[in-house]
């Protein structure tokens, strides 16, 4: 391989051939680009089911694609194959992808009415306290597959192997709120190890459920300023009160920039470098002194060989949580120091909510495509800033600026954090 193909560390480099992507502000890349640069909130009420006993009543939910049953792992899976479909698309690809999948996917249960109608539908038992059983019994009187569909953790990427004709066995991660990048650096290693020439790395999540508010809420984590819903999600800002739960699915194609330039691609841009590690201090609060992050970040700049001076840009994790943004901030300012208030930071969170599992992958797309279009989304509601974090956050409106180097920040619960380095299609 001739060095022009190899990073610092003399690793194949990873290009970026192809995204999709799909948000509560619509399906593709060009309507999603339009309205985030527009300033355009995808929160409204939620219609899905009933909130009057609620206290958040409001979501970015994905309610325009058609599923086959309501439920989370079709709505999952719909928005995954979408963006998958845009994403080879964009890369030129066709016929069997030929190359690992790497899904990042929600730890999903089925759903509290299926249970209900599941259960009602139970034959007598003599272990009537025993539901488990009681289910089985019911699910061999009669096959259930929607049901048995919905509650296989794997089942979501298996589909897409076979509608895209994958190679090996396609691998199913979790890692909270990382998971979209973590399936990102899962693919990059593939490249860089040498086990493939590309890698199709997705994430998804319609999870979006009165159970999952209901346990978000007994966390505190959710924001319950319901109107106007398009005003609750408020990163960095003095009046933030949690985050607004959504979804979404972000499709990458990566391929080695040798093989890429082969075949004749168009390279948007290069993976350059993944940072991850883990946080011990709590089972959903990040450590308060940002330890964990300060050293993901870190990890990611001597990933890709840049040093601090280098990035233009952050796509901050910005989730409106009161903890998680002073942590991040915090962690940014040790990181960047004094130059961090010069540093453009924005947060898309503030109007496509925070997509969970698919949050990393998402917003690697919109990082990406700042570098493409040298334009900065804005970070929307922030009327009343927090004195304590003094950062960049483009304010409301996006701002003309070409940047050649991004840091996209994701910092989940049980300790899982990631960060990932892009950098412009090189000369």
């Amino acid at each position: 391989m001739s060095k022009a193909y190899k990073d610092h560390l003399g690793r194949p480099i990873v290009a970026v051939t192809g995204m999709g992507v799909i948000t509560s502000l619509g399906q593709g890349l060009d309507d999603n680009w339009a309205a985030l640069t527009g300033g355009v909130s995808g929160i409204h009420k939620i219609t899905r089911f009933p909130t009057d006993a609620l206290s958040t009543r409001i979501s970015g939910t994905v309610d325009f694609i058609e599923i086959p049953a309501e439920n989370a792992v079709e709505r999952s899976y719909a928005m995954a194959r979408e963006t998958t479909l845009e994403a080879l698309a964009q890369a030129g690809l066709s016929g069997d992808f030929n190359g690992p999948l790497f899904l990042a996917a929600p730890p999903i249960e089925p759903e509290w009415n299926a249970r209900f109608e599941l259960a009602d539908r139970s034959p007598p038992s003599s272990q009537p306290g025993d539901a488990y059983n009681r289910f089985l019994a019911a699910m061999r009187q009669k096959a259930d597959p929607t049901f048995h569909e919905a509650v296989l953790f794997g089942s979501i990427s298996e589909r897409l192997a076979d509608r895209f004709g994958t190679r090996g066995l396609p691998v199913t991660l979790s890692t909270a709120c990382a998971s979209g990048a973590t399936a990102i650096q899962l693919g990059v290693e593939a490249i860089r190890q040498g086990r493939t020439d590309r890698a199709l790395t997705v994430a998804t999540d319609g999870s979006v459920s009165a159970e999952a508010l209901i346990r978000f809420s007994l966390l505190s984590a959710l924001s319950t300023q319901n109107e106007p819903p398009e005003k609750a999600s408020k990163p960095f800002t003095k009046d933030r009160d949690g985050f607004v739960i959504a979804e979404g699915a972000a499709t990458l194609v990566l391929e080695s920039l040798e093989a890429a330039v082969a075949r004749g691609a168009r390279i948007y841009s290069i993976l350059k470098g993944c940072g991850e590690k883990a946080d011990l201090f709590h089972r959903t609060r990040s450590s308060p002194d940002g330890g964990p992050a300060i050293a993901t970040i870190r990890a990611a700049l001597a990933d890709a060989g840049i040093d601090e001076a280098g990035i233009g840009y952050i796509n901050a994790h910005g989730t409106s949580t009161p903890e998680n943004d002073k942590m991040e901030y915090l962690s940014m300012s040790a990181v960047f120091g004094e130059r961090l208030p010069s540093i453009p930071v924005s947060s898309n969170k503030s109007m496509i909510g925070h997509t969970l599992t698919a949050a990393g992958a998402v917003e690697a797309v919109f990082s990406l495509q700042t570098m493409l279009s040298g334009t900065l989304p804005p970070t929307i509601n922030y009327q009343n800033p927090d004195p304590a974090i003094v950062l960049d956050v483009v304010p409301n409106v996006k701002r003309s600026q070409q940047v050649t180097a991004v840091l996209s920040n994701s910092f989940g619960f049980g300790g899982q954090n990631a960060s990932l380095v892009m950098t412009a299609e090189p000369a």
